[in-house]
């Protein structure tokens, strides 16, 4: 294509009808793509038949231009790799991340339907207009613009809608296996723009994620003598406070924290307690404790994992000096030959990436938000994101951008404003056209 400006005048501006009609029709299977296995168990090809519906009459396989590919690991739920070709087979620039489910929604909760979508002045309202059907929507309506333009464009662009972002508990389906099976292998000759975050703004660093839980095992007796039991809540509370204060002294707040703008440190928190039950007068054997980690990118989730469980081995091999809680709290029994215990394991662990902001990918994002937002403000939170930090690694120009809103995130009455989707559009096409002038 020619010049700069001609590729951002034929893209134009985000049509909105279109774009409110197919978010409407996204909005509505929200209710069937909520993911909590094993209550709620998504089935995102719901989602990817709308895509398809305004996609696929401008498919190769109907004489146009976009070559649509489904790959699913399981019925019901397929990821979507759509590519618009350029010229030049090695040069792409790629949209990535849009998940197709989203977090539950209790109805009761909301001030409105979350399951439809409902429009109050700019605000488009719904389970997963933030996050991100939303994106969803404005990507494929980027795709078929471009495939209704015909742009000749010597940069393929390609966009990955994937599955089972909200909740990874069901391996082997999600985009982390479309890694390992090669289908980002033709990503790296250009910039990759994880498309999951919000505010407009770039945002240059992610959080690590490290899931814990920790059992304690004590000695179950009769509360009217304490002095017999080993308490598995008093063990659990006793045990996770020097835990904590352990983690905070290895992992403090990084000097580079401050140059990426992150709004918290690194954090390590419960936020789950359970017990098997019991009488109101029985002192319980068993407690569980679950949590995670928030890590910035400038430590390993390897490192953490291995500094807890040394935390956790330490206290089982001194558990009797343990601060406790009153005259017969305890956590040995000498006489029984018991002692109390922590066990502790981690479920899937990501790390954060910071982004390269020298590199190509991160130039153009910055001038193309500048151009259409008016100011560049780069943010960084310990919210997660699956692969980045692995593609970064891998040599990937990995930037991460949303149009939703971070007020809303997760939220009740989830909301997100067509303006900001709108602003999104052009930025794209800013960032399709600036790659277009490098070449």
């Amino acid at each position: 294509m020619g010049s700069n400006a001609s590729v951002k005048d034929i893209l134009g501006e985000l049509e909105k009808g279109s774009y409110i009609s197919l978010l409407s029709n996204l909005i509505s299977e929200s209710q069937h793509v909520q993911n909590n296995p094993p209550d709620l168990v998504p089935k995102e090809d719901l989602v990817g038949a709308h895509v398809r519906e305004v996609l696929d009459p401008y498919s190769t396989e109907n004489g146009g231009p976009l070559i649509i590919k489904q790959v699913s690991y399981t019925p019901g739920r397929g990821h979507l790799i759509i590519r618009y070709p350029g010229a030049d087979s090695a040069k792409v620039v790629s949209f990535v991340g849009s998940h197709m489910d989203v977090v539950p929604a209790d109805p009761s909760a909301w001030t409105f339907d979350p399951f439809s979508l409902s429009i109050s002045g700019d605000q488009l309202r719904g389970r997963g207009t933030t996050d991100c059907l939303g994106h969803v929507a404005l990507l494929t309506e980027l795709l078929k613009k471009l495939a209704q333009t015909k742009l000749k464009l010597k940069n393929s662009v390609v966009v990955i809608f994937i599955v089972s972002e909200e909740n990874s508990s069901i391996p082997g389906i999600g985009v982390e296996q479309l890694w390992k099976d090669g289908y980002f292998d033709d990503l790296k000759g250009g910039p990759l723009y994880w498309v999951d975050t919000a505010d407009s703004q770039p945002c240059i660093g992610t959080g690590g994620t490290i899931p814990w839980f920790i059992k304690t095992y004590g000695h179950l007796f009769h509360s009217g003598l304490p002095n017999k039991a080993i308490n598995a809540l008093e063990l659990a509370m006793d045990a996770l406070k020097p835990i904590q204060l352990n983690f905070y002294k290895d992992f403090p707040p990084h000097p580079k924290e401050q140059e990426y703008k992150f709004e918290t440190p690194s954090t390590m928190k419960p936020t789950q307690w359970s017990y098997p039950g019991g009488g109101l007068n029985q002192i319980p054997g068993e407690c569980s404790l679950a949590g995670d980690v928030r890590l910035t990118p400038f430590y390993d989730v390897n490192d953490v994992v291995a500094k807890i469980s040394a935390y956790v081995n330490y206290i089982n091999e001194n558990v009797e000096d343990l601060e406790s809680r009153g005259p017969v709290s305890k956590y040995t029994l000498p006489d029984e030959g018991l002692r109390g215990k922590l066990e502790v394991s981690y479920g899937e662990l990501i790390s954060g990436i910071a982004c390269d902001l020298d590199s190509r990918g991160y130039k153009v994002l910055y001038n193309a938000t500048k151009e259409v937002i008016g100011q560049v403000n780069p943010y960084s939170i310990t919210g997660s994101l699956p692969l980045v930090k692995d593609l970064q690694d891998k040599g990937y120009d990995v930037q991460t951008i949303g149009y939703g809103l971070t007020a809303t995130y997760h939220a009740n009455d989830e909301y997100c404003n067509y303006s900001d989707m709108a602003n999104g559009y052009k930025v794209f096409a800013s960032i399709i056209s600036q790659l277009e002038e490098d070449y």
